[in-house]
């Protein structure tokens, strides 16, 4: 649910004002109820603006209401200077919403209000026409869901487990760029921990978990990289992490991993995975991102595509690709929720597609990575990664695909079988992904978020680098 400031703008003409006011209120409270239909909090300025005084009076009265989006309402013409005072006092995403009616020139107000804000640079959004209207609606619930992301990503805090793994520049991250971007703080926090306190779990609770596994997954023991003691130990580092999540209030998260805990401890795949998996051996839970290798710029993608879409994020190398299905091999050691199984609200439905199977060769200290296969279904990729310096965020859209059961496991087998698979057909030519595409790993949720990721960046003032039809499609023609 999202906070939403609603202003109304009119003529400054006191005899014209006057008459207006019926016409402007029936706007505003239509706008207002379609939205608190939606599940949307909104708050109406109590005054409808028809002077100066009125126009910073009361956006600064609703930017103390802490709004996530402020939207300016133009059912008819409007002093443009109004705009310009009201955007002063207004922090945080901007839309002007218009009408589309040939008697009161509400959209003349928002051309001319959002001009003004051009010329200054204020970076604002635009929708129009009537809120009744589900494609005019949609338009502005992009907005409302993109500054909804973007209010609860500012003033959170990562929480970065271990340092930069393997020498991966694209991992790490300035986190004084962060902070003047995105508004999140780092919180550095060494791999010891997960060791140190992965002995405070209470044995009974790690024996559930265990037991758990082992009834509704399918755990494959071989006596040496796969025991029920690794098993434990693994399970023992989810709650370690729990417990750095909880006493150092971190809002999401990354784990190094390797080589010192793969080479000397155990792999982290079930505490990632059940991290960002909704559920895990003790019930229903909000989902937790956290990414491997201690990506930086990675974990904030999969944060904004979760606060965007409120599912759980995949995060995978792109590992292979099988030029003749035109279809890439997503997959990372054990980083998939094992959600992404089924894809359903039944965690049994999910465990039952998904694997224990022991650690390969990569990671002598061993344990369990977690095997399954993507369900098909449309999804959302997406990427922060820099040029020069400056953030891009890289977005396609594409196909989680499965086969018969011999062409999927011929083509898991290609790559590394006991890790998780997302096979997947983007919609973007390969030699443009390849030549484009700026790191080793990528994320998606399911769905087509394309629009709410172009809003999401242009609040942030990140740049938005769209691939194949994403781009045709954001270029194509929403209210942003």
């Amino acid at each position: 649910m999202a906070r939403i400031g609603l202003l109304s703008m009119s003529d400054g003409r006191d005899y014209v004002a006057r008459d207006l006011v019926d016409h402007i209120n029936a706007a505003t409270n239509g706008l207002a109820e379609a939205l608190r239909k939606e599940g949307h909090d909104v708050i109406v300025a109590p005054e409808i603006v028809w002077t100066n005084e009125l126009a910073t009076s009361q956006a600064r009265w609703l930017a103390d209401q802490r709004p996530d989006l402020t939207i300016f309402n133009y059912a008819v013409w409007a002093f443009p200077h109004f705009t310009m005072l009201a955007a002063e006092a207004t922090g945080g995403p901007l839309l002007l919403m218009a009408n589309i009616d040939p008697v009161q020139p509400g959209m003349v107000g928002m051309l001319a209000g959002g001009g003004a804000l051009d010329q200054i640079g204020r970076t604002h959004a635009r929708a129009w026409g009537d809120i009744s209207d589900p494609a005019v609606r949609e338009r502005v619930l992009t907005h409302v869901r993109a500054a909804h992301a973007v209010s609860r990503l500012r003033g959170s805090t990562f929480g970065r487990i271990g340092g930069r793994p393997m020498g991966m520049y694209t991992a790490v991250a300035n986190t004084d760029q962060w902070m003047r971007t995105f508004g999140v703080d780092v919180e550095e926090i060494d791999q010891w921990e997960v060791v140190r306190r992965s002995d405070n779990a209470e044995q009974a609770r790690v024996t559930q978990a265990r037991q758990w596994l082992e009834r509704h997954g399918n755990v494959h023991y071989n006596g040496k990289q796969l025991t029920p003691e690794l098993l434990e130990r693994q399970i023992r580092s989810y709650y370690a992490m729990r417990e750095l999540i909880d006493e150092w209030n971190l809002d999401f998260t990354g784990i190094k991993g390797q080589p010192e805990l793969t080479t000397h401890f155990c792999t982290m795949d079930i505490a990632e995975a059940f991290l960002n998996d909704p559920y895990d051996w003790e019930g229903p839970k909000e989902t937790h991102v956290c990414a491997t290798e201690a990506d930086m710029d990675g974990a904030l993608s999969m944060q904004i595509l979760k606060l965007i879409s409120g599912d759980p994020v995949l995060f995978a190398d792109v590992r292979h690709y099988h030029a003749d299905k035109d279809v890439w091999d997503l997959c990372n050691s054990g980083q998939h929720a094992t959600w992404y199984a089924a894809r359903s609200d039944d965690p049994l439905e999910n465990l039952a597609r998904t694997h224990f199977y022991p650690e390969v060769f990569f990671f002598p200290a061993g344990g369990a990575s977690v095997h399954h296969l993507a369900a098909p279904g449309s999804a959302t990729f997406a990427r922060l990664t820099r040029r020069d310096g400056r953030y891009r965020m890289h977005v396609m859209r594409g196909d989680f695909e499965l086969y018969d059961d011999e062409t999927n496991e011929r083509m898991a087998r290609q790559s590394t079988f006991e890790w998780p698979h997302a096979f997947t057909r983007l919609h973007v030519p390969a030699t443009e992904f390849l030549e484009r595409f700026g790191s080793n790993h990528i994320h998606a949720v399911p769905g087509d978020y394309v629009a709410e990721l172009a809003a999401v960046c242009k609040q942030l003032d990140v740049d938005f680098e769209a691939f194949g039809d994403a781009g045709q499609k954001e270029r194509g023609g929403d209210a942003a």
